[in-house]
């Protein structure tokens, strides 16, 4: 079985990358989606394809729709949903994804460091896991795809 697993968040760090790598060493059967994660092209498609409305208001939200489209598609399509939640900005689009892979019921684990626990201490209720590192993400999946426990250094 190919597991399908969605990476949901942040777009401004390799963690998409870590986590797909350190997948295809360990030989793991997964398929792994997201959203568009070229920014411009994620905040401009729907204006460069419906046409640009006349205030930017309208802009955003023919975005968000055409977005919307795969994430929903996605989303639901995923076994496991991996949200990530960077430093550099709020990440409402990440908690929204959070929020819909909880309420359709998938495996859903954060990825954020200790100093966003509180303000997410909802979201982490609804996840399974919360991971701090790329590699503790890769071996969530290595042990619920593969069956395989590896322990880290110092665990």
């Amino acid at each position: 079985m190919t597991w399908n697993v969605y990476l949901s968040g942040e777009i401004h760090t390799d963690w998409r990358a870590r986590i797909e790598d350190g997948a295809a060493a360990a030989g793991l059967d997964i398929a792994f989606t997201g959203p568009v994660t070229d920014h411009a092209a994620s905040d401009d498609c729907g204006a460069a394809i419906l046409g640009e409305p006349a205030e930017r208001f309208w802009h955003d939200h023919l975005g968000a729709g055409v977005n919307a489209i795969r994430t929903r598609t996605l989303l639901e399509q995923a076994d496991v949903v991996v949200v990530r939640f960077g430093d550099q900005y709020r990440q409402w689009n990440a908690a929204f994804d959070a929020g819909q892979a909880s309420a359709l019921g998938k495996a859903l684990v954060t990825l954020h460091p200790p100093e966003h626990d509180h303000a997410l201490k909802e979201v982490d209720r609804a996840a399974l896991a919360v991971a701090r590192e790329p590699e503790q993400v890769v071996g969530i999946l290595r042990y619920v795809v593969a069956g395989e426990l590896v322990k880290r250094a110092g665990a």
